[in-house]
């Protein structure tokens, strides 16, 4: 008889990281790992006009009135000089954000998850990247706005390098002495690269005591100065720009003409740019959701008694990183 053999049974067909048994099944988790959708910082922080139309005209003081001493040569005979004062117009010009997302219908009805309900919310945090990334670096703005926060105050030569002052704490101080001089004395919140709270909370005073505590009490954003901090999490803050911008955000801008709609299509084509169909839901079987949303974009600069000239005033002031350093 042959020898009896010590290396027969039933065992898992391959390893158990990618086991292809035919009679285990593998199972599925019954959930996504994924962090949630982020804030608009924007969105949060500007100031929000409703608009009926496309466009809007919002004046702006542009000049301010100069008051004279009465020249008395002859007593009682001085001349009274004469002033004016001056408006300008900032205009707020609707624009329209939107996408498509085509799905097969196989593969909707395959899905072990509800895939409408995972694309949606992160569609709303595609908007308010796209919107923060134009109002607040002018990345992909539209020609009708106004520029981006962050190089308009740079240009405006409101900046300081962060480490230039003893610590952090000061150069923020700076910064905001800064945007003061130029009569913008309503200074109403910050915006901020992720993590800088972190670096906020790395300051000790002389007894090695925490100077930055962050607000618990009040959400996720927390405050600065007791003034309302929105750290920049969706992916549109550059570091190399800006590690905070600071100012009067009342001065920005956000004509809401429509906000966030979504649409759902199980018939029509998409194209591309030339015309050519690139997908059509008829013939493909499948559907698409479409999201958009309509709304404008402005800073106002309104002339200030301590700094008249436009091209060295502005609301908002940034604070930078050291150069070459992504902070």
């Amino acid at each position: 008889m042959p020898p009896t053999p010590y290396n027969q049974g039933i065992f898992r067909a391959g390893p158990p990281a990618t086991t292809t048994d035919p009679l285990v099944p593998e199972p599925l988790a019954l959930d996504i790992i994924q962090k949630l959708p982020e804030e608009c910082a924007t969105l949060k922080l500007a100031k929000h006009v409703q608009m009926s139309t496309s466009t809007l005209r919002q004046p702006v003081l542009d000049v301010l009135p100069t008051a004279y001493f009465v020249n008395q040569t002859v007593p009682d005979m001085g001349l009274k000089r004469t002033t004016n004062q001056a408006w300008a117009n900032v205009n707020l010009i609707v624009e329209e954000i939107a996408v498509i997302v085509p799905v097969p219908d196989s593969y909707l009805a395959d899905a072990a998850f509800p895939i409408w309900d995972q694309i949606r919310p992160r569609l709303v945090e595609a908007i308010g990247k796209t919107i923060d990334q134009a109002c607040l670096f002018g990345v992909g703005s539209p020609a009708t706005w106004s520029p981006g926060i962050v190089p308009a105050a740079i240009a405006a030569g409101n900046t300081v390098t962060s480490g230039t002052g003893a610590d952090i704490a000061v150069d923020l101080a700076v910064l905001g002495e800064r945007v003061t001089k130029e009569g913008i004395t309503n200074v109403t919140g910050w915006a901020t690269r992720p993590g800088f709270k972190w670096k906020l909370m790395q300051t000790r005073s002389s007894q090695g005591v925490p100077i930055y505590e962050p607000d618990l009490q009040n959400g996720t954003g927390g405050s600065l100065f007791g003034y309302p901090a929105q750290e920049v999490k969706n992916g549109a803050w550059d570091p190399t720009l800006a590690d905070l911008v600071m100012g009067d955000w009342t001065m920005a801008l956000l004509g809401m003409r429509q906000d966030i709609s979504f649409k759902m299509f199980d018939q029509g084509v998409i194209n591309d740019a030339s015309g050519v169909v690139i997908w059509n839901a008829m013939q493909n079987d499948g559907q698409a959701m479409r999201v958009t949303m309509r709304l404008a974009w402005a800073t106002a600069n309104p002339v200030t008694a301590l700094r008249p000239n436009a091209a060295t005033r502005f609301p908002f002031g940034v604070l930078r990183a050291p150069a070459g350093q992504q902070s």
